[in-house]
């Protein structure tokens, strides 16, 4: 009875860590996606590959707060492909891309 008592209680320190870093990381990404902007429109050089990354790594919270300001996931005018493919790329974190989908099939 002992034994369980002691696993239950580490489990849930284990628990109670890994909640602390995902809100962490959550505050964090949060604080990221607020410094995000849209460009002007006549500017001369359009958000790229590693803009898009950034992207679409905060878009869900650029999402969220978009209810609250005007605010954009998607920077336009942009690069063109290579905008679109690093905006997939970080936006893929959030669902874990492919990886995920190879472990669940095993």
């Amino acid at each position: 009875m002992d034994i369980s008592m002691a696993r239950a209680r580490k489990r849930a320190h284990t628990m109670g860590k890994h909640l602390a870093l995902i809100f962490a990381f959550g505050v964090m990404a949060l604080a990221l996606a607020a410094c995000a902007h849209q460009p002007d429109p006549g500017q001369s050089s359009p958000p790229g590959f590693f803009s898009a990354l950034f992207h679409g790594v905060t878009a869900p919270f650029t999402l969220f707060l978009g209810w609250l300001w005007d605010g954009r996931i998607y920077a336009f005018p942009n690069s063109g492909w290579f905008y679109d493919l690093g905006f997939l790329l970080g936006l893929s974190v959030w669902g874990g891309g492919g990886a995920a989908a190879a472990r669940n099939s095993r």
